[in-house]
């Protein structure tokens, strides 16, 4: 990959796009993962307005601490960066008491871990309202097309997406190219959903090398039977998610209603 130039592309198609929009900049969520540090470099450098937010929910030490450390490093660098943070845990804890639960725990837990993507992406949208910015996305090219690896109308309500025409690995290269910290390369990817340091290995059962040596089988046309071994279980594993996940990545299904009824 030619990195530099596909950097250069992305920020100008940022700006293309932010300028086309009659918008002042970006707003993003910043995470302390690599995905929101290079998403957020990216912007920073159109030289627009790029308003960085943290939204902890009961989340580990080292996510926060990571998310801290890019975002000062982000300021430090670019004058048209500013941060803010929004403590989410009140409002999660107040949103729990408010609804029922009578499903078992491990289904109750998993709504409640996309209840915290969507309690961020309502709040990114308040802040794009205010200042009159885009809310830039930070899902790569696995976990928007391949896995479905995110929370919809949650990290996938936004207006626009940077990053994910490129895989994980292209996404880390671009973070060497642009400095980001080495905290945040180091770190096992992570959605922090769960308030605990549980990567999305072990949540997915496969690693993101892995996961985009099946996604380029898949299209190929290759089948489970095609392989043996830990090749077999990992394409099996991509498949599984990639067939439950087909909601997120295709249109909202329309009702049409015949012509000859209207």
């Amino acid at each position: 990959m030619q990195t530099e130039k596909v950097v250069d592309y992305i920020v100008n198609w940022l700006k293309d796009y932010a300028t086309n929009a009659g918008v002042n900049g970006f707003v993003i969520g910043i995470s302390g993962g690599i995905d929101s540090a290079v998403t957020s470099t990216l912007c920073a450098r159109t030289g627009l307005h790029v308003l960085c937010i943290e939204m902890p929910i009961h989340q580990a030490e080292s996510h926060v601490t990571r998310a801290q450390e890019h975002i000062e490093q982000l300021k430090a660098s670019f004058s048209n960066v500013s941060d803010a943070r929004t403590d989410l845990t009140p409002v999660f804890e107040e949103f729990k008491t408010e609804v029922f639960s009578d499903a078992d725990q491990a289904t109750v837990d998993m709504a409640l871990a996309n209840t915290r993507a969507r309690l961020r992406m309502t709040t990114l949208y308040y802040y794009a309202g205010l200042y009159k910015l885009l809310v830039a996305g930070t899902g790569n090219k696995v976990e928007d097309f391949g896995v479905g690896f995110y929370t919809k109308y949650g990290d996938g309500g936004v207006d626009l997406s940077p990053i994910a025409d490129l895989l994980k690995s292209e996404v880390y290269q671009l973070g060497e190219f642009l400095k980001v910290s080495e905290s945040i390369m180091n770190a096992a990817p992570s959605d922090g959903l769960f308030g605990d340091t549980r990567s999305d290995e072990d949540q997915i059962g496969a690693s993101y090398p892995e996961l985009e040596w099946a996604m380029k089988m898949d299209d190929q046309g290759k089948t489970a039977d095609d392989f043996s071994g830990r090749e077999q279980t990992v394409f099996k594993i991509y498949k599984r998610f990639n067939n439950s996940n087909k909601h997120k990545m295709i249109p909202i299904p329309i009702c049409e209603i015949p012509k000859n009824f209207i």
